[in-house]
């Protein structure tokens, strides 16, 4: 009996271990290890980059106390020292990165005195609500579009959709939340503009806590959203008629296949691979690019904080703003690069550049 117990024990051990094996030879495995390594270095540099760039800008955050005469000279002597700005723009800069790799401390902010990580915690989720709720709103309108503009080509509501994908990328972000603006303006109180929550939402329970906030999004979801729709529209219409052109199409259609099957199952699983390469890039632009939607509708997220940084410059701030917009553009490549092998496995992760 013992040894039977012994016996299945180490069939399951050996499993494991088998199983750990194939996962650290896999190609999956070994392909995220070496976009995370050149994922180091490319923060490296940029860090670096953002940093020279930011000490070429004149002045520093003590220039404005310096205005205010309630200020004495030696207090702001003293808040130079703490700050580290007394110190020279490469020892800065070390001291500064030596923080990150030992403690994971991104420095304190100077206007706000607290530590940049718990200002930048605080105000991501209410950013990666808006970026994904786009993401997700530009793709369910965008494709389905796509996919008619392409069947009915050059039919009326092929010209339509053109015109709408056409105006949608010809009007800049600010204008289209100036409109919507208005139209909250003129439907008033239909559509709330001012923060993420209505003034009860502690009082709410959690289910209308979630509806109140996404009563909330309606607006600078839709101001994010237009531009990107419009172009991943145009960009499906193309795709899928440059594959509904190929042989292989034709052939299908002459064996009988139901049109519904043909486009969606043979030409659509084609066409999307260009796209699943986008989303890497459009995610990490929402997230840099919805600062305009956040000071437009009030919402408490990354853009007023980073634009308020710059403004005041806010040194360690605005460098952690920037490493982790690189971060996510990073990230948002590498999960563009797996999904695409996901969707098409005949794809090798090694010829992806």
């Amino acid at each position: 009996m013992t040894s039977t117990r012994d016996s299945s024990r180490e069939n399951r051990f050996n499993a494991s271990l088998n199983w750990l094996k194939r996962l650290l030879a896999g190609e999956t495995f070994l392909y995220v290890v070496k976009r995370l390594l050149q994922a180091l270095l490319t923060l490296l540099l940029a860090s670096a980059l953002s940093f020279a760039i930011i000490q070429l800008a004149p002045g520093d955050y003590l220039d404005t106390l310096r205005q205010n005469p309630k200020i004495s000279p030696e207090r702001i002597e003293e808040l130079r020292q703490q700050f580290g700005l007394d110190k020279p723009a490469i020892e800065q800069y070390r001291r500064w990165l030596w923080q990150i790799v030992r403690y994971g401390n991104f420095g304190t902010s100077f206007v706000y005195q607290r530590s940049v990580a718990s200002l930048l915690w605080e105000r991501i989720q209410a950013t990666l609500e808006l970026a994904i709720a786009s993401v997700i709103l530009t793709w369910a309108i965008a494709i389905p579009l796509g996919i008619v503009g392409a069947v009915n080509q050059n039919r009326t509501s092929d010209r339509i959709l053109q015109v709408l994908s056409y105006a949608g990328q010809g009007f800049p972000s600010f204008i289209t939340a100036l409109l919507l603006l208005l139209l909250a303006q003129y439907t008033s109180p239909f559509f709330p503009v001012g923060g993420r929550t209505s003034i009860n939402h502690a009082d709410l329970s959690w289910f209308g806590k979630i509806l109140d906030i996404g009563w909330h999004m309606i607006l600078p979801t839709l101001a994010l959203s237009i531009t990107s729709f419009a172009g991943l529209q145009r960009i499906t219409r193309g795709e899928l008629l440059d594959v509904l052109r190929q042989d292989y199409i034709q052939t299908a259609r002459a064996k009988g296949l139901p049109e519904n099957r043909v486009i969606y199952v043979h030409a659509l699983r084609n066409a999307i691979n260009p796209l699943v390469t986008l989303l890497g890039f459009e995610f990490a632009g929402l997230l840099s690019g919805a600062f305009i939607a956040e000071f437009f509708f009030n919402w408490p997220g990354l853009g007023r904080l980073i634009l308020s940084a710059v403004t005041a410059q806010d040194l360690y701030l605005v460098m952690a703003s920037l490493i982790m917009g690189a971060f996510m553009l990073i990230v948002g490549n590498l999960f563009a690069d797996l999904l695409l092998k996901a969707v098409d496995p005949r794809i090798k992760l090694e010829n992806l550049k």
